[in-house]
């Protein structure tokens, strides 16, 4: 085991191959101790075969690394005992209470102090209340609540977190993302894949993959920079003529609705530019120049990323 105080994993050339079809191709990634990484692309893309291979739970057939400080090839016992896996689909047994789910979940760890260890988690999830409630009554915020608490109980220094907001309402997935953001503050790494807009702003990092690579990564306010996008916002009247007008108009790279409002972005700053003054001169809506958020950043890979079925050796 070595010690490395910034990274929890630093990995080089990951690759997998399932038959004929290339899933991840020679993939790096250096991942800061203590950081949300959100791993971002289409279904398909290789996000959640990445990660476990990240995570010595999937080996690679090339490439190598390590994860907090442990050889991803020959260590992946070890590795196992730091991590906490919640997947999107809702696993724990519904004709269970929760405390019972906890308690089942915390002799599988085969904790010592169990009693404590689960109390602790219903306490840390806000869950005392419903301890004794069938896990099959709760709502889905409520089971991603309790999800989370079976992950954390041998507290893990890595989380992984599988499109872990999917299906919950609003509320409840701010009050997860709070509850991961406290995890995050005491140390612990998280990863998320994801191919939602919802959970990639929550994200310190930002990985976008397409046809089993990394297209493009960095701290999440920066990859509107690293890819070079402007943006115009758009308000007025008759606002859908306007949409299809900018669209057909080869000088936008992409024309992204938000309710009465247009973002207009591109990577040819002065070709955007010149369209945004040509109607400003038009007087028949309000051009204003901004910075490109990740909403736009996102959208614009998005539409950039193929169908990974029609590439031939691309991910599954």
């Amino acid at each position: 085991m070595t010690d490395n105080a910034d990274l929890a994993i630093s990995v080089r050339g990951l690759t997998k191959r399932f038959g004929d079809k290339t899933v991840v191709d020679r993939f790096d990634m250096d991942v800061p101790r203590g950081s949300i990484y959100g791993f971002l692309g289409p279904n398909g893309s290789g996000k959640t075969t990445t990660i476990r291979m990240m995570c010595g739970l999937l080996v690679p057939d090339g490439g190598e690394g390590e994860c907090l400080g442990y050889d991803i090839l020959t260590q992946s016992r070890r590795i196992k005992e730091h991590v906490g896996y919640m997947t999107q689909r809702f696993s724990l047994y519904e004709d269970l209470t929760i405390r019972e789910n906890l308690d089942f979940m915390a002799r599988m760890f085969r904790l010592k102090d169990r009693t404590a260890r689960v109390d602790k988690a219903l306490d840390d999830l806000g869950l005392k209340d419903r301890a004794d409630q069938l896990a099959g009554t709760l709502s889905g915020g409520w089971k991603q609540r309790m999800s989370l608490a079976a992950c954390m109980l041998h507290e893990p220094r890595l989380l992984l977190l599988d499109e872990p907001t999917a299906g919950v309402d609003p509320k409840a997935r701010r009050d997860f993302w709070d509850e991961i953001r406290r995890l995050s503050a005491k140390g612990v790494t998280v990863l998320v894949s994801t191919h939602y807009m919802d959970e990639a702003v929550q994200c310190d990092f930002i990985a976008y993959i397409a046809y089993g690579r990394r297209l493009i990564s960095g701290p999440a306010g920066e990859i509107p920079n690293i890819i070079g996008l402007h943006t115009w916002q758009v308000e007025g009247g008759d606002i859908s003529a306007l949409e299809e007008e900018l669209r057909e108009d080869e000088r936008v790279g992409q024309v992204a609705r938000f309710g009465p409002v247009l973002h207009v972005s591109g990577t040819d700053q002065a070709a955007l530019d010149e369209v945004a003054h040509e109607h400003i001169k038009r007087g028949t809506h309000k051009w204003t120049a901004r910075e490109a958020g990740l909403e736009e950043a996102f959208i614009y890979l998005m539409a950039g990323a193929r169908d990974n079925f029609a590439v031939p050796g691309g991910a599954q």
